[in-house]
């Protein structure tokens, strides 16, 4: 089965992480299938860049996000369904 996860990187204490599909069988920072985005913890605020188009492939393919995953998507919405929130609510000012 394919899951969305996080691979994580870098160095010892300064941990860097890819947001990437992957059997589900492979080792956490092993093989993977493909880069979806990465997750910078240690940025204030913390960054999180991730390929929508992308990641709603892998969804429609049938793959399940793990359960931090699910989290970063909650917390940072997609920037396209900002981008069309915006309008609105400059239409609503004037």
């Amino acid at each position: 089965m394919v899951t969305i996860r996080l691979r994580r990187a870098g160095t010892t204490k300064k941990a860097f992480f890819h947001i990437v599909a992957t059997d589900s069988r492979y080792a956490r920072d092993g093989r993977f299938l493909e880069k979806i985005g990465h997750y910078d913890p240690r940025k204030k605020p913390a960054v999180v860049v991730i390929d929508q188009a992308r990641l709603e492939h892998w969804r429609k393919a049938g793959a399940l996000t793990s359960e931090t995953v699910a989290q970063l998507l909650k917390r940072n919405p997609p920037q396209a369904a900002k981008a069309a929130e915006e309008p609105k609510a400059k239409a609503k000012k004037a």
